[in-house]
């Protein structure tokens, strides 16, 4: 391996502006994490329009230290007010809290900085070595591929979304819907335009993410947060002893190694890593009992994992072009807003933006392990602030950074449609991500796949004959059909066996 390349990607990190921007969405993550129900995804798309005049590299960084920052920072709520600033979070309420209440907040904080540092140190080094063999092996990839590849990757979102795989392909549908608007660009024909000049170009994937994922949020979570306020627990002891530091570096190993797998696969991210780590640190301990009264692995397991899994979902985004999860897919629309195309030719055409981001994960790891901590008494502070205040000032700043893109009042328009859109899909059950990754992915599906039948005169059989599609269309159909054939072998077995069911 060359290593010129990326001694070149930590000396774009190291100029000022890249240093400093890298500050900037760490510090910006972690009070995103603090602040219950706003998210990375939502943040990142209200930033999207502050982005068009940065440097691509400079971007990017800046929107991945929202991303790996989130997680340390929805930690803290977490623990202090048994209160998820992330859904990445959910699992560390259970430990940490009780911790907290112990009067060991400090050491649960302290234990769970250090597992974020240690599992984001981690996926960091194995996506340095991983990315690049993984875009060698894509260049294989013609049309037909990347077909594949697109289909695989929404239905596997599908698969894990909440509220279930029929409302997350309902939505992935809605989304391939809204990739089709505007001009075709094999025959040049106008579609679902109504004869409005506006949509002629097609929707610009800025105002979707900014209603679904900005305005959306903030209005379903000002609907939630009617709840009483609680005071946050005292932190005291900041640093884990020695004991603790040893009873957890297993549970911190594990988790770095499961999240950085469980990463990679679309759909699975962050909430998923973390959760599937609890399990395994709770299953293989000795004594299951002490999980959820105070368990100092059941913090460090998911909280690595989970920092884990957000470092190393950028591994498909940028070695495939396919966004893990919905977060990657509002990282991939703001490289595509910058002209950049992810995918296997990234690290050969843009080095400079590949290693420049990948080695600002070192950076901004370490500063998230030195600020975590002492920022603590900053960030109750603005868990006061209420969300009647909040609230406004978070639509203003969407509405005016919609308005700045294009100038134009259409997309405010677009973004309070596809806000209200959002907030009813929160309401009865539907996550949005499957349909904002469609809609990413869409534009990519329909020309690869008709450009792969042209290749193959019209003839469907053609994806078979080649080894990489015919095997992602494999995969795609096991995916695709496995809970179908749940339901149908469950429904034999109630068919055997009515006492069962009724059991």
């Amino acid at each position: 391996m060359d290593v010129s390349p990326v001694l070149d990607g930590f000396a774009v990190v190291l100029e000022p502006a890249n240093l400093l921007y890298c500050l900037v969405g760490v510090v910006i993550g972690m009070l995103i994490g603090v602040l219950p129900g706003l998210g990375p995804a939502a943040t990142i798309a209200i930033l999207l329009p502050i982005t068009l005049g940065l440097d691509p590299v400079t971007a990017i960084i800046m929107l991945a230290g929202i991303f790996y920052g989130a997680q340390y920072g929805g930690t803290i709520t977490s623990v202090l007010l048994r209160l998820p600033g992330e859904a990445s979070s959910v699992v560390t309420v259970f430990d940490g809290h009780a911790l907290a209440r112990q009067g060991k907040a400090g050491t649960a904080l302290g234990i769970a900085a250090i597992g974020s540092f240690v599992g984001g140190t981690l996926a960091v080094i194995a996506l340095s070595l991983v990315a690049p063999v993984v875009a060698d092996f894509a260049l294989d990839f013609g049309p037909p591929e990347y077909t594949m590849l697109a289909l695989l990757g929404i239905v596997l979102v599908a698969s894990v979304a909440n509220g279930g795989m029929l409302k997350a392909l309902i939505a992935a549908v809605v989304g391939l819907l809204l990739a089709t608007v505007g001009r075709d660009g094999f025959v040049s024909v106008e579609r679902f335009t109504f004869g409005n000049l506006s949509l002629a170009d097609g929707l610009d994937f800025v105002p979707i993410a900014m209603g679904l994922f900005g305005l959306g949020e903030i209005l379903y979570n000002l609907e939630e947060r009617h709840r009483a306020a609680q005071a946050p627990a005292p932190v005291a002891n900041v640093w884990p002893s020695r004991a603790d530091l040893r009873q957890s570096a297993g549970a911190i190993g594990r988790g770095g190694v499961l999240g950085f797998v469980l990463g990679i696969l679309p759909g699975g991210g962050a909430v998923l890593a973390s959760l599937a780590a609890y399990a395994l640190e709770k299953r293989r301990s000795r004594h299951p009992e002490r999980f959820g009264r105070g368990a100092v692995e059941g913090v460090a397991a998911p909280e690595t994992a989970n920092n884990a899994a957000a470092t190393s979902s950028f591994i498909p985004l940028l070695s495939l072009g396919i966004p893990a999860n919905a977060t990657m897919a509002v990282i991939f629309g703001a490289l595509l807003i910058q002209g950049i195309t992810p995918g296997p030719q990234l690290v050969t055409e843009h080095p400079e933006l590949f290693w420049g981001v990948v080695n600002s994960m070192y950076i901004g790891n370490v500063l998230l392990l030195i600020m975590s901590i002492p920022l603590v008494g900053l960030f109750v502070r603005i868990l006061r602030v209420r969300p009647a205040i909040l609230a406004p000032i978070t639509t203003l700043i969407t509405l005016v950074g919609a308005y700045t893109v294009n100038n134009s009042i259409f997309d405010i328009g677009l973004v309070i449609f596809f806000g209200v859109i959002g907030y009813l899909m929160k309401k009865l059950g539907f996550d949005p991500g499957p349909l904002v990754l469609a809609f990413v992915l869409g534009t990519l599906l329909e020309t690869s796949l008709r450009r792969s039948l042209l290749l193959f005169d019209g003839s469907a059989l053609g994806f078979i004959s080649r080894p990489i599609s015919g095997t992602l269309l494999l995969l795609f159909l096991v995916v695709a059909l496995t809970p179908a054939a749940r339901t149908i072998l469950r429904s034999r077995r109630t068919a055997r066996d009515p006492n069962r069911e009724a059991a």
